[in-house]
């Protein structure tokens, strides 16, 4: 039997709430890839502040985007330590594209080496994720969609990543980052579509289990983490100083681990 799949029960509230989770993260690894451009003697740690923050972004997106699933008259549980190992897959990827970007160029060799890797831990992250549903039945895919949203996850990954060494001012780069974010959550949405649903047999949903509670303990962490990169770089000092937007690295070698000079 066919299970009747949802993912819309809250209407539009999850869509728009994991747009924003996409943009956020996607804005802050802008941000913080342009600040350690700008500081290479701290270029680790803007780097990993980026890369926590995209990848949280990114699985935040995911499951916020989850909350509106559903599957009629059927129980929805998660495994909880397959969600909390996608989290830890997806920045660990994130980190190793945006590390790789950040400190060996903007050559096309490099950023598409980065953005298979990233895009690689983007796409098992939301392997991980639709694996920890837990229901009286079995998820399958539609193989072919499944293909296109990993090709169309390669390309926006590695977009991104080159939006990050190449995108410096501040308004410019938060136009990517709003872009970056329906590419994202589409990404998801054109996957979600590949999902069928075959049920062992009738299940009716136990009242006692609260799947939206669940997912939003999930998100907690991801959320406050997100919330103190946002503190973080809405302080630092070169925040809204337009001469530090410039895109000096334009003028830099390319490669190279020649920064603007620290004031």
């Amino acid at each position: 039997m066919t299970g009747t799949v949802t993912n819309f029960s809250y209407g539009a509230v999850t869509p728009i709430a994991a747009y924003l989770m996409a943009t956020v993260g996607s804005a802050l690894g802008l941000r913080c890839t342009t600040r350690s451009l700008r500081r290479p003697h701290h270029r680790g740690r803007w780097l990993a502040l980026g890369s926590i923050s995209f990848g949280c972004g990114i699985w935040a997106m995911h499951f916020t985007a989850m909350i509106g699933f559903d599957i009629e008259g059927v129980a929805v549980r998660y495994d909880r330590d397959q969600v909390f190992v996608s989290l830890a897959v997806v920045i660990v990827c994130v980190a190793a594209g945006m590390f790789l970007a950040g400190y060996r160029g903007r050559s096309a060799v490099i950023l598409t080496l980065a953005g298979i890797i990233t895009g690689n831990g983007v796409v098992t992250m939301q392997g991980l994720g639709m694996s920890a549903i837990k229901i009286d039945g079995s998820l399958h895919y539609d193989g072919t969609i499944v293909i296109l949203t990993f090709v169309f996850t390669l390309v926006i990954t590695t977009v991104a990543l080159w939006g990050a060494v190449s995108i410096h001012a501040l308004w410019s780069s938060m136009g990517a980052s709003l872009i970056m974010g329906v590419a994202v959550t589409g990404m998801h949405y054109i996957g979600m579509t590949a999902l069928t649903i075959r049920l062992n047999g009738h299940t009716t949903i136990d009242e006692s289990t609260s799947n939206l509670g669940f997912l939003m303990v999930m998100l907690a962490g991801p959320l406050l983490v997100l919330l103190v990169a946002t503190t973080i770089v809405m302080f630092d000092p070169d925040m809204l100083d337009a001469e530090g937007d410039v895109d000096w690295a334009a003028h830099a070698p390319r490669g190279s681990g020649s920064a603007h000079p620290v004031r």
